[in-house]
């Protein structure tokens, strides 16, 4: 759990004493490749720590599969609608390579602040650097040239590209695969 322990003091700054009564509430979870953590317009009641492993959050638009984002090795992975609002995913996640998870289910996430005082303060903490990652993706998606996505993406992300078919990684960046090679041979050359 040595990976779980030093992210959660990283991004939330908790405490010693509150990191050691939180980590019980966390279960080691497996996934195979191909495996479903949660799949569209299902309910997902779980909120997981990547240790391990590739797992892409995707959903159908009308005219195609869209990857939102892959969750790698050191990043949190849900559907927090459905995780939050009770609402059905909007998402689905599904691994795409064997995954080591450290999972807190629902009923747990919901009872943390009884066990950690501070625990709403933490967890908008959270939220906000979450919200701030999210913000800088779209900013880079609408502002920045598609040779400019990637190359940022890339030196981010090189792991990715020796585990993801790269027509996930074009959808995650917003082209089509035939962009992501052409761009990908002219950084090469």
């Amino acid at each position: 759990m040595k990976e779980l322990e030093q992210y959660i003091v990283s991004y939330f700054n908790i405490q010693v004493a509150d990191l050691h009564k939180l980590l019980p509430f966390f279960e080691i979870q497996h996934l195979s490749k191909g495996d479903f953590y949660v799949q569209e317009y299902s309910y997902c009641d779980t909120l997981s720590f990547v240790k391990e492993g590739f797992l892409r959050v995707f959903a159908d638009s009308e005219t195609k599969e869209v990857t939102q984002w892959i969750s790698s090795k050191g990043y949190f992975v849900t559907d927090l609608s459905s995780l939050v609002f009770n609402s059905k995913a909007r998402f689905s996640i599904q691994a795409l390579t064997d995954c080591e998870l450290f999972t807190i289910r629902k009923s747990a996430y919901q009872n943390l602040h009884k066990v950690i005082p501070d625990w709403p303060i933490l967890e908008k903490l959270f939220l906000a650097k979450c919200f701030l990652t999210l913000e800088d993706r779209v900013f880079q998606l609408l502002s920045l040239p598609a040779a400019e996505r990637y190359q940022r993406f890339f030196e981010h992300n090189k792991e990715l590209f020796n585990h993801v078919p790269l027509q996930f990684i074009a959808s995650m960046l917003g082209m089509t695969p035939e962009t992501l090679s052409r761009i990908r041979a002219d950084s090469n050359s």
